[in-house]
């Protein structure tokens, strides 16, 4: 009886240590996740443009096909090759953040320069559909590649999971609960107003019809402000990578001004507001330094990057 009782014993503390090991990922997960949120927010607003234009019975098929693209970037290719950098290369994750993080800067920049030059997005899908659906899907794949990229770098960077197997498993709840909670939201973007018009039309309740039109009538402007929103955050978190980067090489000059006027920015507000101010105030300038440096980096991506890249490729 004692054996057994001593058997039970040590299967309780293995399962204390299991629970405590998937806490554990879960919350640094969870931290990493957070780290990562401004390329998470521009994921979603990116997304759903690649259905505009097609018909309503093929929207949530293309945002299927989109995800399990995803999924597969970053289970397949992503986890592996950033495990392979943390245990051989890891003085290469800072460098491959900042090269993330001025893409991130170019993207919001670009976004930036499209809006004020009215440039419009979202052209008329015409042609063969079928095959106008494998270019919109293989093109969005391609985006969210190097989307998932800096996602999963930057939750990398975030880890402080003692042996590999433990970055594994949180880079894999990683991977799979930001693609279910982008384009799960995706898919709830892109449907709504179907949702708002079958409450217009069958809606017994004045209130349902009234809620279906405000629906309708609201997710242009919500889908604007999400744009604006993810470009915003594009360009904080691009530049706020590349500030720290700096700071990691041992160019923290930058960063430590920021700093400054940050601080001196909260001690004008009342105290109980003064730490959201400095964070809105180091955002803002982290962004405002993302966006020169992306206006900076458009000729060279149009100039060089560009014409090499379609050069090397044959396209």
């Amino acid at each position: 009886m004692s054996g057994l009782l001593a058997l039970l014993d040590d299967v309780a503390a293995i399962a204390k240590v299991a629970a405590a090991s998937v806490d554990d990922v879960i919350g640094q997960a969870t931290k990493a996740g957070a780290k990562a949120a401004g390329a998470v927010i521009d994921d979603a607003a990116v997304t759903p443009k690649y259905v505009h234009g097609f018909s309503a019975d093929r929207e949530l098929p293309i945002v299927g096909r989109i995800a399990l693209g995803s999924i597969r970037n970053k289970l397949l290719i992503l986890l592996p090759a950033g495990l392979a950098l943390a245990a051989f290369a890891p003085w290469l994750i800072p460098l491959l953040l900042m090269l993330g993080g001025a893409y991130l800067c170019f993207e919001g920049a670009e976004k930036v320069l499209h809006a004020v030059q009215k440039h419009d997005p979202h052209p008329d899908a015409t042609g063969d559909p079928a095959h106008l659906e494998e270019e919109k899907v293989q093109g969005a794949i391609k985006t969210d590649f190097i989307l998932s990229a800096e996602i999963m770098t930057i939750a990398l960077a975030a880890i402080e999971a003692p042996s590999i197997w433990s970055q594994a498993a949180v880079l894999a709840v990683v991977a799979v609960g930001i693609t279910a909670v982008v384009y799960g939201a995706v898919a709830l973007i892109v449907k709504a107003d179907d949702v708002g018009l079958a409450m217009v039309a069958g809606g017994r309740l004045g209130i349902t019809r009234g809620l279906g039109r405000g629906i309708v009538a609201g997710m242009p402007g919500f889908l604007l402000v999400l744009t604006w929103v993810g470009t915003a955050a594009m360009l904080w978190v691009g530049g706020s990578i590349i500030i720290h980067g700096l700071e990691e090489i041992g160019y923290g000059a930058v960063g430590h001004q920021i700093h400054d006027w940050a601080v001196a920015v909260g001690h004008v507000v009342p105290v109980q507001f003064a730490s959201a101010t400095e964070w809105f105030a180091t955002a803002s300038m982290d962004g405002v330094l993302g966006l020169i440096l992306g206006f900076a980096l458009i000729p060279v991506a149009t100039n060089v990057v560009t014409p090499l890249v379609r050069r090397v490729s044959g396209k």
